[in-house]
């Protein structure tokens, strides 16, 4: 007994030393916010951005204010952000900067003015911040406002430009789905969290209930929390997705017997729920987009949750019926190693 707690302890100190980044580091899957908004003859931009990748790209590592006080920034994003008013280029000028706590992340919010001889028809934004200079896989979740109309767009790698009155009512569901399939896969919390819960299930019956109950909750609170009927602070969600990984990993290790129950899925999948609207409530969606967006990312996400279940489950049950004593011991260790990442998780988001 000893020797698994001295292993556990030695898991949890690895994981530690891996999981905590050095200050100004790449941030990995970086994300920002837009919010255009076009007036008679100026138009307003509110940009965020995720500070630490802001830092690395433009090569500072100061203060938070300094930071985004500099001259440099302004130079930085008109250099990587083109907006075309009728086709002409337009050149914006910081006004104000602060920060801001996203998802328990600071992030720099930046509001642009761009002055125009007059009120466009047509506008134009080609994006390119840090896609090609720190971090290809970040994403904009973009909002434009011009004549009555507001239109969002996801703005990334491989689609960087959004022009008004081109979004499709297709593309818009395109884009949600595949936001929320990517937003499943790499939630690796989310995605320990419904191994854990594999590793509880004796039968695909059960399993198919305690999917169903993890999605019904998630949903509930998805759609609540989008929709700003209900609001919990973000290191809250956050710290009490770590506790539940916590707490199944532990019955898994601690009751291996243990069958687990569709409402320990639903009791927890209401928290998760608040953590997968996150990005949705930054966005502003209206109510024209708003129906068709939140079911497009619903369904994304429970596409990625069947497939990880899909793949994971049938390798589950053969490790369990096979007697080879090296095999057992697999997912015993796995849930060592899933307490372990809960733990370091729940440390650095709650305190």
């Amino acid at each position: 007994m000893k020797r698994v707690w001295f292993l556990m302890f030695l898991v949890m100190i690895s994981f530690t030393s891996l999981l905590s980044p050095p200050a100004y580091a790449h941030s990995n899957n970086s994300e920002g916010f837009s919010v255009i908004e076009v007036n008679e003859k100026n138009l307003d931009y509110e940009l965020k951005l995720d500070l630490t990748e802001l830092g690395h790209s433009i090569n500072k590592e100061t203060d938070a204010k300094q930071l985004i006080d500099s001259k440099t920034v302004q130079q930085y994003i008109n250099s990587h952000i083109s907006l075309y008013a009728d086709g002409v280029k337009v050149v914006g000028n910081v006004k104000k900067t602060d920060v801001e706590m996203i998802k328990d992340r600071p992030f720099a919010v930046i509001n642009l003015t761009y002055m125009m001889e007059h009120k466009p028809k047509k506008l134009t934004v080609d994006y390119n911040m840090f896609l090609d200079d720190s971090d290809p896989s970040h994403a904009n979740f973009a909002t434009v406002k011009m004549d009555g109309k507001q239109q969002e767009k996801i703005l990334t790698y491989e689609s960087r430009e959004f022009e008004i009155g081109e979004v499709s009512f297709v593309q818009n569901i395109k884009q949600f789905l595949l936001l929320g399939l990517e937003h499943i896969f790499t939630g690796y919390d989310h995605i320990l969290f419904v191994i854990s819960l594999l590793f509880g299930a004796k039968t695909i019956k059960n399993i198919l209930s305690l999917v169903t109950a993890f999605t019904i909750a998630h949903s509930i609170t998805l759609v609540l929390a989008t929709l700003e009927i209900v609001q919990l602070p973000g290191r809250f969600v956050e710290s009490a997705i770590a506790l539940s990984i916590i707490y199944v990993a532990l019955i898994n290790i601690f009751d291996k017997d243990a069958k687990h129950h569709p409402w320990l899925a639903f009791g927890f999948g209401l928290i998760h729920g608040f953590g997968f609207a996150g990005i949705l409530s930054e966005m502003r969606l209206d109510g024209n987009h708003l129906a068709t967006s939140l079911l497009s990312f619903n369904i994304g996400i429970e596409l990625g949750q069947l497939l990880i279940v899909s793949l994971a489950f049938p390798i589950i049950l053969w490790m369990k019926k096979i007697t080879l004593k090296p095999i057992k011991f697999v997912i015993p260790g796995t849930s060592v190693a899933i307490l372990a990442f809960g733990l370091v998780w729940f440390i650095q988001r709650a305190f």
